[in-house]
């Protein structure tokens, strides 16, 4: 969406994402989703009188390893208690990082070559969750609310963006990227629906060239299509108050994905309001430079990295092959691209086979990549045709099969050229006015061939050996 002339968005993200440690932060209860309610609970993660906490190590690596792959600074930190009075939060604070953060003055590349800096990446823990019955399911209006304390403690890094993004589509692209990034550190799972990765976004606008305006957050996104919806909402209406006379309240606002609007929740807290200070029972962390070595070198390469290298692969791709590496690596699939392309299959139509047959399965088994290469390496030496390619690999990809006993199961066996000629000649006679048509240099018409030839052989014959056969005869 674009804003009226003179107008423009500025927007910042707050990304909170929950880390794969098999404890919690402070604790040693389980950090497990899905649990039965209030069952991974200790005196430490209740706040109970008494109880103290202790650092989790795994967290903290989990943490420089995001700092790492973000090009953040790794630096001595220190943990604080933000104080405030929600029925989730079981102590009435939480334990964060304030002043003193472990990860800051970072970075994302994004695949269009826009650069958004990272302010900040944090450790904190996460509160319980509270789930309001009756009405809208919202607090205001329910009947009664309950509250599960299993997500409370669990290990977090907030990692926070400069406002630096300027369309609800950069705000998407830089969510999928970070999204990206948090799977191959291993540090998150990246599960929006799930919220092990949730995002609150600070938008306003100014006029062109104008300081910031007043900003608004939207709180706990939980998918790329809400936070473009609600980005561009929320840009809309403030747009719309100021032209109006009006004036943007800093606020903290709810978005209805129903309604597809935002709406108040509360008004906008500062850090004062917080009350910060020093968590008493935790020491400076101070992680040395040997352990952050050791961090850096484990990382896995990153979605930007492989990028390249799928670019690499392909030589001089195309703007839609571009698209297709973007959605090949954000699914993990180049894998198998580099796979095929090793064994000697074209980069490209490795690239097109895993954007189109391997992103729609909801699952893949790692070990058929086998498989997968050695069925496209029928299609290109013109054993398969595409259609037949589909066929044979949608059951190899399932069974394990042998692609070459799936295709002789089938009966996909190439035309002799022979047969194919003889076809190709009865065509051309049945059709002289297309044929006149595609000889003159109208190229468009060796796909109604093609399609001709195809319906003739019941999808035995090998679209490029068509082709050669009606350039042959042109």
């Amino acid at each position: 969406m674009s804003l009226p002339d003179g107008w423009e968005m500025v927007v910042g993200l707050e990304v909170h994402t929950e880390l794969l440690t098999k404890t919690k932060m402070f604790c040693g209860c389980a950090n497990n989703f899905g649990a039965e309610p209030n069952t991974n609970v200790c005196p430490v993660c209740l706040g109970l009188p008494g109880s103290l906490p202790v650092l989790n190590e795994r967290a903290v690596e989990l943490a420089m390893a995001i700092g790492a792959a973000l090009h953040c600074t790794i630096a001595p930190s220190t943990f604080h208690r933000k104080n405030y009075f929600y029925p989730d939060m079981p102590k009435d604070f939480q334990i964060s990082q304030y002043d003193l953060p472990i990860n800051a003055a970072g970075y994302i590349d994004l695949p269009d070559g826009s650069r958004v800096s990272i302010e900040r990446a944090h450790l904190e823990e996460d509160t319980g969750k509270s789930t309001h019955l009756g009405g809208s399911g919202r607090l205001h209006g329910a009947d009664r609310s309950l509250v599960d304390y299993n997500r409370s403690g669990v290990p977090l890094v907030e990692i926070v963006s400069g406002p630096d993004i300027r369309s609800s589509a950069q705000a998407r692209a830089y969510a999928s990227e970070l999204r990206g990034i948090l799977i191959a550190t291993n540090a998150s799972d990246g599960r929006m629906e799930e919220g092990s990765m949730r995002i609150d976004a600070n938008v306003s606008v100014r006029r062109s060239g104008d300081a910031f305006g007043t900003r608004c957050e939207i709180k706990n996104l939980n998918s790329l299509r809400s936070l473009g919806r609600a980005i561009d909402y929320e840009a809309a209406r403030q747009v719309d108050l100021l032209e109006d006379g009006g004036t943007v309240r800093q606020e903290t606002r709810h978005w209805d994905e129903t309604r597809g609007e935002t709406s108040t929740m509360r008004i906008k807290e500062e850090a004062e309001d917080y009350r910060y200070f020093r968590e008493p029972d935790l020491v400076d962390l101070a992680p040395s430079d040997e352990w952050q070595a050791r961090v850096r070198a484990s990382l896995a390469p990153m979605p930007a990295e492989r990028r390249r290298e799928m670019t690499a692969l392909l030589g001089s791709p195309s703007d839609a092959q571009l698209d297709a590496v973007t959605v090949v690596v954000d699914l993990g699939l180049d894998p198998w691209v580099r796979a095929a392309a090793l064994a000697g299959v074209d980069a490209g139509l490795a690239l097109n086979r895993a954007a189109n047959e391997l992103a729609g399965l909801e699952s893949l088994d790692p070990s058929r990549v086998e498989g997968f290469v050695a069925t496209l390496a029928m299609e290109q030496r013109g054993e398969l045709s595409a259609t037949q390619t589909k066929t044979v690999l949608a059951e190899v990809l399932a069974s394990g099969a042998d692609p070459r006993d799936v295709a002789a199961a089938r009966g996909f066996e190439q035309l002799a050229a022979s047969a194919l000629g003889d076809i190709v000649a009865t065509l051309i006679a049945e059709h002289p006015e297309e044929w006149g048509r595609y000889r003159d240099g109208d190229d468009k018409l060796a796909q109604f061939f093609i399609g001709l030839v195809m319906k003739a052989t019941r999808g035995q014959a090998n679209g490029k050996a068509v082709i050669a056969e009606l350039q042959a005869r042109r």
